[in-house]
């Protein structure tokens, strides 16, 4: 079990604010990459599902097919530290995908577009139970 511990600023706003990063341009760009990251992801599962031939489909269907499982399961692990967060969310992305792939397999029905579309079907799932779990618990997300 962890412990959770919460930073409450100085009232001096001295020491405690040091480590922080201080507003302005390219300071912060935490945003600006998940947007980037978010694109690429709908990129790639726009362009599988469409069947488009270029040769930005793969790699961007495998960022997506990697990315919405573990940001569902990361979102499941708010409690983790962050690189143990990312480890095990990773991991259980690529858990996610070889059941699904498994699956297929075992009933002889492979197809590129049904796995994309369960995978992302398991992965939305997995976000709306976590959101749901939040909500009855009546528990907001620390930040």
């Amino acid at each position: 079990m962890q412990t959770l511990r919460i930073k409450t600023p100085s009232p001096d706003g001295s020491a405690a604010d040091a480590g922080r990063a201080r507003p302005g341009p390219g300071r912060d760009l935490s945003p600006l990459l998940a947007g980037a990251a978010t694109a690429v992801a709908v990129a790639g599962a726009l362009l599988a599902l469409a069947d488009t031939a270029t040769p930005l489909r793969a790699p961007c269907t495998l960022f997506f097919l990697l990315m919405a499982p573990a940001v569902a399961i990361a979102a499941a692990l708010r409690g983790l530290d962050p690189f143990g967060r990312a480890v095990a969310a990773l991991a259980g992305s690529v858990a996610v995908n070889m059941l699904v792939a498994q699956g297929m397999l075992a009933v002889h029905r492979w197809s590129a577009r049904g796995g994309l579309v369960a995978v992302t079907g398991l992965s939305l799932v997995l976000l709306l139970l976590v959101l749901l779990r939040e909500r009855i618990s009546g528990k907001r997300p620390q930040k």
